[in-house]
């Protein structure tokens, strides 16, 4: 009875081993990794390296066969890999025992100087077996800048341009606090980082590229730099009050400039001057029942160019406001959408409104939009809308507005419009409708910089030179 008992054992024994060390086959096989995503969030000052590492774990019973194990961008990666002691970028048949693991180390090399670099370096370690492939992925920042990550800014606070800022998680100005960014500074912001404004935003830029201000992605690299909703916009909130943007450029949000309620001291919710606002996923502007001032803005190729809605105060001149559908957009919505109303759950809520528009033009092509001016109005609010010497591509003219001196369906001739390669310049062509349209409204240069004309300006935000 004993000596069965104990060849029992034995083949129990010489079963388990021959488990434990046979490879598991299944595509189902277990394997984890002690973290999916390596993130490298030092400012680099001067040329440097990191280290950090990951682990690769077997969780099986039997031994695994990892077929391969490399760096998906190759030798040209900023990122280095080393396995298990091994150097990369890549290893191959690499045999894991049963509830065994790995290290995978990675390094990282980034010189600030090197201006081409995205903000943002990202690559990837490729780990395939039995039929699977699965990624980790690495993210390094990329150059020299001013990191913030979930800041709050709590008192008055100035940016000064000496280095880029790059905004992690997002950005808050606290009610009682203002935030001045001075000319040339530019700003980045990444895919969770909202810039939201309680308090007070005051940009101060010039007329040069060099000195404007810039809030955009974080990616730099082709073709991520021109992808729309990039990252989530600029909010400015009920308590926010008396916002100044000169010479700003917001590119590639989700919503550019949104808006909601009006100050508490009576003034312009935002003003924007010699502001552009492009390439935006839904609403370049957005304003919820607040008051915004603009003078000689371009808001182009935008999911929603301009959109007001539950009333408010608004007032725009020498503006540009035009989309066409291209590779990222479809023009399907008009470049202006303006109602007193709100719709919230079952009930309808109105509110007064009143806006003026001189001396601007709004177009859009390519794309399924008869009217590019639509207003909306419900109850017995007041209801005052009007555009004054302005040029738009309307089917049926909106209804409730008054108008003067209005150019319709008149193609206004921009300089380029290139939907294929996304290149668009709105200046205006000689010979376009829009030259010497204008009414003298004490503008005394355009978007440029450039002298405007006393008597008789162009529409729009470019003076033809």
């Amino acid at each position: 009875m004993n000596k069965i008992f104990l060849t029992a054992l034995v083949f129990i024994f010489f079963i388990g081993s021959c488990k434990k060390n046979s490879f598991i086959t299944s595509g189902g096989a277990l394997v984890n990794f002690s973290s999916d995503t390596l993130q490298f969030d030092t400012v680099f000052t001067s040329a440097g390296s990191i280290t950090q590492s990951v682990k690769i774990i077997n969780q099986n019973n039997q031994k695994l066969m990892l077929s391969e194990i490399s760096l998906a961008g190759g030798t040209v990666s900023p990122f280095k890999i080393n396995i298990d002691g091994a150097p990369g970028p890549a290893a191959n048949n690499i045999e894991l025992d049963a509830n065994d693991s790995l290290y995978v180390f990675v390094t990282v090399s980034v010189n600030p100087g090197t201006g081409d670099l995205p903000f943002i370096l990202e690559d990837s370690i490729r780990v395939s077996y039995n039929g699977n492939q699965r990624y980790i992925q690495l993210q390094a920042w990329g150059q020299n800048a001013n990191f913030l990550r979930n800041n709050k800014i709590s008192g008055n606070t100035l940016w000064s341009n000496n280095l880029p800022y790059v905004i992690l998680g997002g950005l808050q100005v606290d009610s009682n606090a203002t935030l001045t960014i001075q000319k040339g500074c530019k700003i980045y912001l990444h895919a969770d980082a909202p810039f939201i404004v309680d308090g007070t935003l005051l940009v101060l830029g010039e007329k040069y590229d060099s000195t404007k201000v810039f809030f955009q992605g974080d990616r730099l690299d082709v073709p991520y730099n021109s992808f729309p909703g990039s990252w989530p916009g600029l909010f400015f909130r009920t308590s926010s009050k008396d916002n100044i943007l000169e010479f700003a450029v917001i590119k590639n949000a989700y919503q550019g400039v949104v808006a909601e309620d009006t100050s508490s001291d009576g003034n312009p919710k935002i003003t924007l001057h010699e502001c552009i606002i492009d390439d935006i996923f839904d609403a370049g502007i957005l304003g919820v029942r607040t008051s915004i001032q603009a003078r000689n803005c371009l808001v182009s190729n935008c999911g929603k160019n301009i959109v007001f809605g539950y009333g408010g105060i608004y007032n725009f001149t020498h503006c540009t406001v035009a989309s066409f559908s291209n590779n990222y957009l479809l023009h399907q919505n008009p470049v202006l959408n303006i109602s007193n109303y709100a719709i919230q759950g079952n009930n309808t809520l109105v509110n007064d409104i009143t806006s003026t528009f001189t001396n601007c033009i709004f177009w859009g092509d390519f794309g399924l939009v008869d009217d590019e001016v639509v207003a909306s109005r419900q109850g017995n609010t007041v209801f005052k809308v009007s555009f004054a010497n302005c040029l738009w591509k309307v089917k049926t003219e909106p209804a409730g507005v008054d108008t003067v001196n209005m150019i319709v369906n008149a193609d206004p001739a921009f300089v380029n419009i290139n939907t294929q390669t996304r290149l668009f310049d709105f200046h205006l062509n000689a010979g376009s409708p829009a030259i010497d349209k204008g009414i003298n409204t004490g503008i005394p240069f355009d978007l440029d910089g450039n002298p405007r004309a006393v008597g008789l300006p162009d529409l729009g935000c470019y003076e033809k030179q």
